[in-house]
């Protein structure tokens, strides 16, 4: 009895070792197991997020003014007698993406009739936004939207459009007729894209009381004249706003304010003559 207890041990030990070996065996796999499929599940969760990427910056952050966009000298040639020589400008909740400004006068020439013209100018600027795309991607959909939209126009006769070259990045003449109060108007208008900014300009001009109507050659030289001058302006201001340090601003500011009264006062004369005697705005 007593020889047979030690040996009993002996054999539940011996037993109980391959038991111990495979639950340590186990453990030791499972946490292997569990370290790789961890560094395959992380890797695989960064590997499923590429980084999206940038929008090219726009290229213009401000816009002109559109009633000075356009030389005085050039407002004068294409509309004659001007209402109001500085320009009517449109109405607008941010200029710096959206403004617009128009002329129009009667040039009266005696027992030739009297010519009309009217012309106006727009621009549109479009930052670059990363869920929409980059401003001159925006741009260059308005600028078709504008094309198509102006080709149809209501009432419009003879519609033709073709490519402007040398005016911006790229551009669309189109050019038409129209009848309104009992006359022929021919119209041309130029829509035009640089960068980020679509600028439209829209020139027409009929003939009153006998007058000749305008030829469509003189009407769509005086609207690629206009809008390159428009176009230029948009580069100058950006020009201006990159070069001119923070510090001259309230001299800068000065100078206009002196600059835009003396060009009133001189207005003002050139616009009092016998045929208006109204007092011009300044």
């Amino acid at each position: 009895m007593h020889r047979s207890a030690p040996r009993l041990s002996r054999i539940l030990a011996c037993a109980a070792v391959p038991v111990m070996l495979v639950a340590v065996g186990c453990s030791s796999d499972s946490g292997s197991d569990g370290k790789k499929n961890a560094g395959s599940s992380s890797s695989g969760t960064a590997s499923s997020k590429p980084s999206e990427p940038t929008v090219e910056p726009a290229k213009f952050t401000d816009l002109p003014d559109p009633c000075t966009s356009i030389g005085k000298k050039t407002i004068e040639d294409l509309v004659p007698e001007a209402k109001k020589k500085g320009g009517t400008a449109g109405g607008s909740t941010d200029l710096s993406v959206r403004g617009s400004c128009s002329w129009n006068g009667l040039d009266d020439q005696g027992v030739k009739g009297s010519q009309y013209h009217w012309m106006d100018v727009g621009f549109t600027r479009f930052d670059s936004d990363q869920a929409l795309g980059s401003g001159a991607k925006r741009a260059t959909e308005d600028y078709g939207k504008q094309v198509t939209k102006t080709k149809a126009t209501e009432g419009a006769k003879k519609a033709a459009a073709e490519p402007a070259a040398g005016i911006g990045e790229e551009a669309t003449l189109v050019t038409y007729g129209l009848s309104k109060t009992d006359e022929d108007f021919v119209y041309a208008t130029v829509v035009a894209r640089t960068g980020n900014v679509v600028v439209t300009l829209t020139y027409n001009g009929a003939g009153y009381a006998g007058a000749k109507t305008p030829s469509s050659g003189d009407i769509v030289k005086g609207a690629q004249k206009a809008i390159k001058e428009a176009i230029a302006s948009v580069e100058k201001t950006a020009g201006a706003h990159a070069s001119s340090p923070a510090k001259d601003d309230a001299k800068t500011d000065a100078e206009d304010t002196k600059k835009d009264d003396a060009d009133a006062k001189g207005d003002a004369g050139s616009e009092d003559s016998p045929k208006s005697k109204a007092t011009p705005k300044s």
